[in-house]
């Protein structure tokens, strides 16, 4: 796998090199000082992913971040100093397509060994979803059998359920924040985010939205109003009682927290009609959710192309004809107030299938 470095402390660039020639097979592509630079060479040599600081000279990562992924787009990993203290630019980065974020690691001590491994470890998540990792069997998400449950759907509260990853966060804000503070639907979010930054995603999406936004606990149940937003590495899921847990099975699926589970429980277990939506991401993941969730009446939203930052998952989906509409996250923001209305108007809205 190749791979470029972008920062400007030789520290940093040293302890990342010696990280990264650990694994065979890992290749260190290129090296730049600064966003400008980095940019430059990303155009000249696009690697397979690239590390890349917050707070360079010259163009900050977020900056680089974002013109990388307009010109010559590949996966991209925020390393920076503190992910926690940063937790606004970093959101602000994966809003422009960086895929996920870690602390840099320090060489000597304990808490590099963490964030080396931690590292490495997403770095071969990203592998296996760009196909650079060696060929394994991946498990496919569980297919729940799809069962009726006797609660009256008139009892249940709307519900809207949105899947993102790649580029997520922008497109999450972008809706959250068109939406008003009386919207009468419960919402849940399943964004492909480590759970060191969910709390982070969190206070970042409740400063762009007059709603209340909360990370999902087990025993959680979906109320008007409030966002859930999946909080740990497992898989958010739906149990039968219609309350909110977390599941590691799939064990070795590389979306970690799925969004095909999390909209597959839905299909299973929620006795009503509810809208689904699946963001910019790479990958698969929720394409077939949705499409069981499409079978199954629900109406189905797919971030259009033009829109994403990496149009991977919603592509899949739109394959699949799992989506009813194809949107920008402005319009699609239209589009859940207008479901809402809708709903409480008794007028059904329609689904014609090409």
């Amino acid at each position: 796998m190749r791979i470029a470095i972008v920062n400007d402390t030789a520290m940093a660039i040293e302890a990342l090199k010696r990280v990264l020639l650990t694994v065979p097979g890992h290749e260190i592509s290129w090296i730049a000082r600064d966003g400008t630079e980095a940019v430059a060479r990303c155009a000249r040599d696009t690697p397979d992913l690239i590390l890349m600081d917050l707070f360079m000279p010259v163009m900050d990562g977020v900056e680089a971040t974002r013109q990388i992924m307009k010109q010559s787009p590949c996966a991209i990993i925020i390393v920076t100093a503190s992910v926690s203290k940063n937790a606004g630019k970093v959101f602000e980065a994966m809003g422009y397509g960086a895929r996920d974020a870690v602390n840099v690691p320090i060489l000597g001590t304990q808490e590099s060994s963490d964030s080396a491994q931690l590292l490495l470890t997403k770095i071969a998540t990203i592998a296996k979803l760009i196909g650079k990792s060696s060929p394994t069997s991946t498990p496919k998400p569980q297919t729940a059998k799809l069962t009726s449950l006797s609660t009256h759907s008139t009892l249940l509260p709307p519900l809207v359920a949105i899947g993102s990853s790649t580029g997520g966060p922008k497109a999450l804000a972008a809706i959250l924040s068109r939406l008003p503070a009386n919207f009468g639907a419960a919402i849940a979010i399943v964004q492909h985010v480590d759970m060191q930054f969910s709390a982070g995603l969190v206070d970042w999406l409740n400063q762009q939205t007059a709603l209340t936004v909360q990370l999902a606990t087990v025993g959680d149940r979906f109320e008007k109003g409030i966002v859930l937003v999946a909080g740990t590495n497992d898989h958010l899921s739906l149990h039968s009682d219609l309350t909110l847990h977390y599941t590691k099975e799939p064990i070795d699926y590389p979306y970690r927290p799925s969004v095909d589970v999390f909209f597959k429980s839905l299909a299973q277990y929620w006795n009503a009609k509810g809208t689904a939506v699946l963001l910019t991401g790479m990958g698969q993941d929720g394409a077939q959710g949705l499409s069981v969730l499409r079978s199954r009446g629900w109406h189905t939203i797919a971030q259009d192309e033009k829109s994403s930052v990496v149009y991977g998952m919603p592509k899949a989906a739109v394959q699949l004809n799992a989506a009813v509409e194809i949107l920008p996250p402005e319009a699609i923001a239209t589009s859940l107030i207008q479901q809402i209305m809708f709903r409480k108007s008794g007028i059904p809205k329609s689904d014609t299938r090409k």
